[in-house]
């Protein structure tokens, strides 16, 4: 194995220019391939469909979905106050609040079809489950991750406690 030092001149040369090793910028352009070779495929059908709903979906995000968890994540940071803005407690807590959160919606968005039972006929139809548990499995799910959140939080204050704070 080779120290960083004593790496051929390519090597070091198209790091410098880089800034990554070379595997980095090869996966990057296989992955810039597969969503190329993905979006001809997506478009072979019915293209304009796809674009109506890729900028729709760009327009409703920018749009609707930033202002609302921007508004959301300023009143977190509001409720959460602590003597000092910045300080790594509060910061803390906003995360350990942010993230359960995020991935409660992120799961809501997924699944409201069935957790609204707008498409519970289909799904019965399709098969022959019951469309009925989704909303109390998901209320499960959020209620599991904020208790986890919650004790990891807890934890981590204890742990620190006696620590002066930064």
């Amino acid at each position: 194995m080779t120290s960083p030092d004593r790496k051929p001149a390519v090597q070091r040369l198209f790091h410098l220019l880089y800034g990554e090793p070379w595997w980095h910028l090869a996966t990057l352009l296989a992955s810039f391939a597969l969503c190329g070779y993905a979006m001809a495929q997506l478009l072979t059908g019915d293209w304009r469909g796809v674009l109506e709903w890729a900028v729709g979906a760009a327009v409703i995000h920018d749009l609707v979905a930033v202002p609302l968890y921007g508004s959301a994540d300023w009143l977190l940071h509001r409720a959460v106050r602590g003597s000092r803005p910045r300080s790594p407690r509060r910061i803390a807590v906003v995360n350990h609040i942010r993230v359960p959160a995020f991935v409660s919606l992120m799961l809501l968005l997924v699944y409201w079809p069935l957790i609204s039972r707008d498409s519970a006929a289909q799904l019965r139809y399709a098969t022959l489950l019951d469309a009925g548990v989704f909303r109390t499995r998901w209320m499960a799910v959020t209620g599991v991750l904020f208790g986890l959140s919650g004790l990891h939080l807890a934890y981590r204050l204890w742990r620190d406690r006696g620590k002066a704070p930064v």
